[in-house]
């Protein structure tokens, strides 16, 4: 693994505790919208894993949303919790599952690599053919 691919799994691997740590602050704003937002930077931040790094990186940034909501739905100091044990709560606990949708899409959709042009079938073109009358 080179520095510069070891660099890029660190940074997502940062990017999810940063998204698990925003989404951890509004997930209860505004039911059920807060939840869908933090949701949903989970899944944005996951195209962005996977168009960057692939799957490795997509594990790096799951596995940062569940550290940070792991460490921040616990009890604090007080005995107060951020990630109240409600169905809220729990669709937050479950938050790194999000990810999964993303690995699913197929992998050209993520390639650099140029498409090669589409040639007609030959049935395509007789189809046509006998449809539009030639110019």
């Amino acid at each position: 693994m080179t520095g510069r691919a070891l660099g890029r799994l660190l940074a997502t691997g940062l990017l999810g505790l940063v998204v698990g740590v925003v989404g951890t602050s509004v997930h209860r704003a505004q039911p059920p919208w807060g939840v869908l937002l933090a949701l949903l930077c989970v899944v944005s931040a996951g195209v962005l894993a996977r168009a960057w790094t692939g799957w490795t990186g997509m594990l790096a940034l799951a596995l940062g949303v569940f550290a940070a909501v792991s460490l921040l739905g616990g009890p604090g100091p007080g005995g107060d919790v951020l990630v109240a044990l409600q169905p809220v709560g729990v669709v937050w606990y479950l938050g790194a599952l999000a990810v999964l949708p993303v690995a699913l899409l197929p992998r050209r959709w993520f390639s650099d690599d140029p498409r090669a042009p589409r040639t007609p079938r030959s049935g395509t073109e007789r189809r046509r053919s006998a449809v539009s009358p030639a110019p």
